[in-house]
């Protein structure tokens, strides 16, 4: 059974996100070995999440064994891709990375802290920018307040949230180390995560999120497996044993030009399940014949994977029609020629110049090229202080 959706975890640092992936995947999603020595998420985590409903007592539990405590018999609902995205500002280009392959946010806000926080501020810019639709806001951290507080923190949530792509999502309070209130959440996204419509006749088009090598030191050659690809499909279709073409592939020298990809699907994987077909929704993994020190330590991503010759070309030159972000944080001063700037489009994150700005049109030149196509949704970062701060959003044309 595949996924039906990818579903992000956005929100502050520490404020619970990964936490709450545990809750309803029974994954630790922190496995890098930086990640674990500095207590926050860096890459993107994945893992599934299955929702069950007791047929005896209609409650919703996240795994098959808590139904048996009810003596119900429990029934397999859907099952979904969870992406936990870094909560710290250094990684806001991984967050909005990661927004080109969701269908829907779980928005966390912690209950010990005032609202908002400043994180929580940029990751709503990033959802009131991409269009995302489908959102739960969930109050984290309840066993640590007050009743009293909780409810004076969940006004500030409203207050906070009026106005913008999330003002009339649903709040839903939890302890998800205590799993309370957790088979509320299950329902409520269970309603609002209704699974998106999708094209599986159109020409494959899959964006890598991830990519590494599987083999562990000291493995035989003989025993070697090819590199593995992560991502997500939006559109197509994509068997076990199919021919793929990878762009940006790899230069075949330093400073060369990237040259396309050509392999061998050999499998695909979703959580640990074999499939022989993938369709759009839900991420996987894909076992190529591929040289493994390829694809190691995320080589691949912001490549785009699909048959051999629709694969458009790389560029290095894109023209974006743009508008600038109201922020209230920063001084967010309109672009500039000759400005450098990183740019997000689908899953790739690359540097650029500005080489000409035109009645909201910018020119950018790519320091690497990458593929893009009409109508895609580009984000805009500019350097604000010491930092990269998302400034502009807009769609390439």
């Amino acid at each position: 059974m595949q996924a039906d959706m990818n579903i992000g975890m956005l929100g502050h640092v520490d404020h619970g996100k990964t936490t709450l992936t545990k809750a309803l995947t029974g994954k630790w999603t922190d496995t890098h070995s930086e990640e674990i020595k500095r207590g926050i998420s860096i890459r993107l985590g994945y893992a599934d999440a299955f929702i069950y409903k007791c047929e005896k007592t209609g409650k919703f539990y996240s795994t098959e064994d808590a139904c048996k405590n009810d003596g119900g018999k429990p029934k397999l609902l859907r099952k979904m891709s969870i992406v936990d995205a870094p909560g710290h500002e250094t990684l806001m280009t991984t967050v909005i990375a990661a927004t080109s392959i969701l269908d829907g946010v779980l928005f966390l806000i912690a209950a010990n802290e005032p609202c908002p926080q400043p994180q929580t501020a940029e990751h709503l810019l990033v959802l009131n920018s991409t269009g995302i639709k489908k959102i739960i806001v969930v109050q984290t951290k309840i066993d640590l307040v007050s009743k009293e507080d909780a409810i004076k923190h969940y006004e500030q949530i409203k207050t906070f949230l009026k106005g913008t792509a999330a003002e009339n999502a649903p709040i839903i309070p939890v302890a998800a180390n205590y799993n309370i209130n957790m088979g509320v959440l299950l329902k409520t996204i269970n309603e609002v995560m209704s699974s998106p419509e999708r094209n599986e006749k159109a020409e494959l088009r899959l964006y890598v999120s991830r990519s590494f090598d599987v083999n562990r030191p000291g493995t035989e050659i003989p025993s070697l497996s090819g590199g593995v690809l992560g991502g997500s499909i939006v559109q197509g279709s994509l068997k076990k044993g199919e021919e793929i073409e990878i762009r940006p592939g790899v230069a075949k020298k330093e400073g060369g030009r990237p040259s396309s990809l050509i392999c061998k699907v050999q499998a695909l994987m979703e959580g640990g399940e074999h499939l022989d077909l993938a369709t759009p929704g839900g991420l996987v993994a894909i076992g190529t014949t591929l040289d493994p020190a390829l694809t190691k330590s995320d080589a691949f991503v912001g490549s785009v994977i699909g048959r051999k010759g629709e694969v458009p070309e790389p560029t290095d030159t894109i023209n974006v029609k743009y508008r600038m972000l109201e922020r209230t944080d920063v001084q967010n001063t309109p672009l500039r020629e000759n400005e450098p700037i990183v740019v997000n489009v689908h899953t790739w994150t690359g540097v650029g110049l500005i080489t000409k700005l035109s009645k909201g049109i910018a020119a950018i030149k790519l320091k690497k090229g990458t593929v893009v196509y009409k109508a895609m949704h580009v984000a805009l970062s500019k350097k604000i202080g010491q930092r990269w701060r998302l400034s502009a959003w807009g769609e390439i044309i």
